[in-house]
């Protein structure tokens, strides 16, 4: 009868798989192409085992949201060389949420950023690297992006105002790829983390 209580113990035990890492992407999006991308994302990271993802709206960003990730990605649009303003209010609710949580904040947490603007030169990489120093404030370690050619980035993102107009379907896959890159790393970050 031990011997049997036992297999069933260890059956149990090996049948018990961790909980899912969760990922929020909280975008904001005027046009619709910084959600177009944010869904993009997604789907990279969604396709990485042992992952969860809860894609929102910068408003509709619960308390609960932010203090359950394990990793964070904000989507902006870029407004006069900068994260939009709602992006802006979205990374003060994380400093708030993190704060009121204790003196860790994003100690332990992945974080990183992608953006759209309408020419490939009004202000993506201030946008980024805006949203990069407050995620750093908040001790999160930031994860970039990589490029179809190999090279790092600071994440994707899309120049929306070509021809035709919107997200290319290579910013797309560029999304895709980074949505994939970063709930890996994640996963090993978290896995390190707790050791």
């Amino acid at each position: 009868m031990r011997r049997l209580l036992i297999a069933i113990l260890v059956l149990a035990s090996a049948g018990a798989a961790a909980p899912p890492l969760k990922i929020l992407i909280a975008y904001h999006s005027e046009t619709g192409n910084t959600e177009k991308l944010a869904a993009a994302v997604k789907e990279g990271a969604a396709s990485v085992q042992g992952i969860s993802v809860v894609l929102r709206k910068v408003s509709s960003v619960t308390a609960d949201d932010i203090s359950s990730a394990d990793g964070i990605i904000l989507g902006t649009p870029v407004q006069w060389g900068n994260l939009s303003a709602p992006a802006k209010q979205f990374l003060d609710q994380v400093g708030a949420v993190l704060g009121k949580a204790g003196s860790t904040y994003g100690e332990g947490r992945t974080a990183a950023v992608f953006c759209t603007a309408g020419s490939p030169s009004n202000g993506q990489e201030m946008a980024r690297l805006s949203a990069i120093s407050a995620f750093l404030g908040m001790r999160f370690a930031i994860l970039g992006g990589v490029n179809a050619e190999g090279f790092g980035t600071l994440g994707p993102e899309a120049a929306t105002a070509g021809k035709p107009p919107g997200v290319s379907a290579l910013a797309l896959a560029d999304g895709r790829r980074f949505g994939e890159r970063f709930a890996r790393l994640t996963l090993q970050f978290r896995a390190n983390a707790s050791r």
